[in-house]
């Protein structure tokens, strides 16, 4: 039997209230009790226990009352659900409550026996305190009191999608790094026997069931993820400096019990690669400010997109404008110079900052003062962008270069408009929090939603559609959504808007190192990397 009552309402039984809201056998066994007043567990159990000696046989009315209270139950199978309230109450409206609880209970225990109901206990009774407050019903539907109740973390929902992709993408290269590893062996036995030995213990066997060993840290930033798996399976390209950078501490979230080192994530640390993860921490927006600093050097990559799209298909503009930019906390940090690697894409060009010794930049990928005797800006967490280093830009024609194309397909049959809109990611990026606006003509009620990937959401005020989806990644490049609208014109669901952000940027730009001019070991850093939409358009 599950009673519980919360100390905090303290309603008086002259009020027009619901006492308590009980599923109980007929033969008076009490399974489930929510009182919604500071009632006694003796005198609850005492009403409830007066119940099955009142009702008669042969009487259709579901109502019965004493001196005290009024007693509205419902039969539902061989239980009763059963409003306790006291005579002041509006009957009608209790009858109203009663019907709202009696479909719902059917919603939480499948099986309406006494086994069915004590499984599910705690979720009638959360669900109870949905639909009455303070003794009132409240003013929701079924639906929304599962909604209510399923307490879903859009912050969770991505954060578990985003290192369930990683994990994969981490064994994947685990299982790639373990085929190296054989074939060096089978080669080194062959060299040194004439033969092929025996494998050791270090084959892909091994790597694969020690990667509960393996930690990927997260640490909550506005950036995104900020560095890709796929930097382990690639060497870097940038020369490498004699000091290299420490990797920076208190990030949390570890996956896996052990404590055990990793050598090869070991080597990458000592190489200057930074793990860091960052998730958006609300549905729909691509950028959010950034916290509070707390490394000693911070370098923000950051890619904004402009891109119109053509309705018909084709690229309308394509423009991508990036920058570099750093920030120093501490003054003692500020003689460095930056080395960085960049990608293999030949249509973008970089220009360094006035104050940069350009020539440096062009042979050795090293960013820094003219005046090397000159330190950086510094200063505080509260302080905005930073000091700019390094932008550079790439416009193409290339559909192929896009990250997300969108095709609408509006077709009028009678008096309704059959719309069908599609997404088809490009491989080259992961997607994080995407959302696509249709504009929509002025409708009384939402659009009849048929089919869809993801999430969706009707913007009454503005009349828009919004359909969003948490991750793109290689499991869903593409998707759907159907619904259907008033018959109106096809323009009308034009220009679509999309947002969307990716923890990969079009340059691949890295900070490889940090150089410290006054000898010493180099300060501790962070790269933050993002991709996002400024202007993304379906025209």
């Amino acid at each position: 039997m599950r009673f519980r009552s919360d100390p905090h309402h303290r309603i008086s039984d002259s009020a027009q209230v619901v006492l308590a809201a009980s599923i109980v056998g007929k033969s008076g066994k009490v399974l489930v009790s929510r009182q919604f007043v500071d009632m006694s567990r003796i005198r609850i159990e005492g009403l409830l226990a007066a119940f099955p000696k009142l009702i008669g046989t042969g009487k259709q009315h579901t109502y019965i009352e004493t001196e005290n209270v009024r007693y509205v139950y419902q039969p539902i199978e061989a239980l009763y659900l059963l409003l306790v309230t006291n005579k002041q109450s509006n009957i009608l409206e209790d009858l109203d409550t009663l019907r709202l609880l009696s479909k719902l209970v059917p919603e939480y225990s499948y099986s309406l026996d006494e086994e069915g109901i004590c499984r599910h206990a705690f979720e009638l009774i959360f669900a109870f305190d949905e639909v009455i407050s303070l003794g009132h019903k409240e003013n929701v539907t079924v639906a929304q009191v599962k909604q209510y109740c399923e307490m879903e973390s859009h912050e969770e929902k991505l954060h578990k999608l985003v290192m369930q992709s990683k994990i994969n993408e981490t064994k994947d290269v685990m299982k790639r790094k373990a085929n190296e590893i054989d074939k060096s062996k089978i080669e080194k036995n062959r060299g040194d026997k004439g033969g092929f030995g025996p494998l050791t213990s270090m084959g892909s066997g091994r790597i694969e069931n020690s990667f509960s060993d393996f930690s990927i840290s997260s640490t909550g930033t506005g950036f995104g993820l900020s560095t890709d798996v796929d930097s382990f399976s690639t060497k870097p390209k940038g020369r490498p400096t004699a000091s290299a950078a420490a990797p920076p501490k208190g990030l949390g979230m570890k996956l896996g019990k052990s404590q055990k080192t990793n050598q090869f994530l070991e080597s990458l640390k000592a190489e200057g690669e930074v793990i860091v993860e960052d998730v958006q921490p609300r549905l729909g927006q691509s950028r959010t400010a950034a916290p509070p600093l707390t490394d000693p050097v911070t370098l923000t990559v950051e890619e904004k997109l402009n891109v119109t799209l053509k309705r018909d298909g084709g690229v309308g503009s394509f423009d991508v404008q990036g920058t570099l930019s750093l920030q120093i906390l501490n003054q003692e940090d500020a003689h460095i110079q930056v080395q960085v690697q960049t990608g293999d894409n030949q249509a973008i060009s970089f220009k360094t900052h006035p104050n940069m010794n350009k020539e440096l930049f062009a042979h050795d990928y090293i960013l820094g003062l003219k005046d090397s005797n000159r330190p950086f800006p510094t200063g505080q967490a509260s302080d905005a962008a930073g000091v700019g280093l390094l932008k550079w830009r790439m416009q193409s024609t290339d559909e192929s270069m896009v990250p997300l194309t969108i095709n609408c397909w509006p077709s009028s049959s009678g008096n309704e408009t059959n719309v069908s809109i599609e997404y088809e990611a490009s491989s080259m990026f992961d997607l994080q929090n995407v959302v696509v606006s249709v504009p929509l003509p002025a409708l009384r009620e939402a659009p009849s939603v048929s089919q869809v990937d993801g999430e969706w959401r009707y913007d009454s005020r503005n009349s828009i559609l919004e359909w969003s989806v948490l991750l793109i990644d290689n499991s869903n490049r593409s998707g759907s959504l159907e619904f259907v609208v008033p018959q109106t014109d096809s323009s009308a669901f034009f220009p679509i808007s999309v947002r969307f952000a990716a923890t990969k940027t079009f340059s691949d730009l890295k900070v490889r190192n940090i150089i410290p001019l006054k000898g010493g070991n180099p300060p501790k850093f962070v790269q933050r990397t993002q991709l996002i939409t400024e202007n993304y358009q379906v025209v």
